[in-house]
């Protein structure tokens, strides 16, 4: 299937919601990583006029939504007791000045208090998976800081003041982790655990049903939610790129790997509704 047959009206990119799992997945590729490359590769012929990228990750955590408005951002190789050829990777992708300017400018006119950060470099979280999205590194990034205290309601509503960037050549991407219990990572488990799949089914029959307010309440509702993420820092990522999207819910999956048993690698485009 043509992931950009059902891309929005006017042109608009679809927002995209990635797992970013490990660190190692910069090199343990898995299914998802070239999933990714190919999906990267069919936006761009899609969408020649792309202009660059703002992603949000959790491991850029403040505050407030900080953004970054340096020309050319570091690679912040931010985990430990990795092998040596992980930390010799470097992602130096542009960054946007301008476009963060107007990031700023679309929050703080939606009452989001934000501010610049020229120093800031490009977590694991966000490096990783552009990566794969566009290996040549050619792409600009501008990279969002995830509110410390915001829920799913507040960070829907950081995605949702940048959403008209969509129609304006850039993509907007939540890089967190379908699952994420780190507390149960084995190394050599090679069937997804039970419950991971479950989890990861219910989130993906929401969006296909368009059902944003059990999104919003999947603490509540989902099974194994509060098992999947003991903390909600990995899955808030979800919710920027649902805001970003607006009513283009309908999932289009790149992926549904789990790596070690308990890493779900869901990635998806949201769309509209065939």
């Amino acid at each position: 299937m043509n992931t950009f047959t059902n891309a929005s009206p006017g042109g608009a990119i679809p927002a995209l919601f990635v797992s970013h799992g490990a660190p190692l997945f910069a090199l343990d590729v898995g299914e998802t990583g070239p999933a990714l490359t190919q999906w990267g590769r069919g936006l761009r012929a899609q969408f020649p006029a792309l202009r660059g990228v703002v992603i949000l990750s959790p491991h850029w955590m403040a505050r407030e939504a900080l953004v970054t408005t340096g020309a050319q951002p570091a690679t912040l190789h931010d985990f430990g007791g990795f092998p040596p050829e992980l930390y010799a990777l470097q992602y130096p992708a542009p960054g946007a000045p301008a476009l963060a300017q107007e990031v700023l400018a679309l929050l703080q006119a939606a009452g989001v208090a934000a501010r610049g950060d020229a120093l800031r470099p490009f977590d694991h979280g966000a490096w990783v998976p552009l990566m794969h999205l566009f290996p040549t590194a050619d792409v600009p990034v501008v990279q969002v800081a995830l509110p410390a205290d915001a829920g799913p309601a507040e960070v829907y509503a950081l995605g949702a003041a940048l959403r008209g960037l969509r129609s304006q050549g850039v993509l907007v991407v939540g890089s967190g982790s379908m699952t994420h219990n780190l507390a149960e990572f084995f190394g050599g488990a090679r069937e997804p655990a039970p419950y991971v799949l479950e989890f990861s089914r219910w989130i993906e029959a929401a969006l296909q049903r368009g059902d944003l307010q059990a999104l919003l309440a999947y603490r509540r509702l989902a099974p194994y939610a509060v098992r999947a993420h003991p903390t909600e820092e990995h899955f808030l990522p979800l919710f920027f790129a649902l805001g970003a999207a607006g009513d283009d819910l309908h999932a289009h999956y790149l992926s549904r790997e789990v790596m070690y048993g308990m890493l779900a690698m869901d990635a998806f485009a949201l769309l509209p509704a065939a």
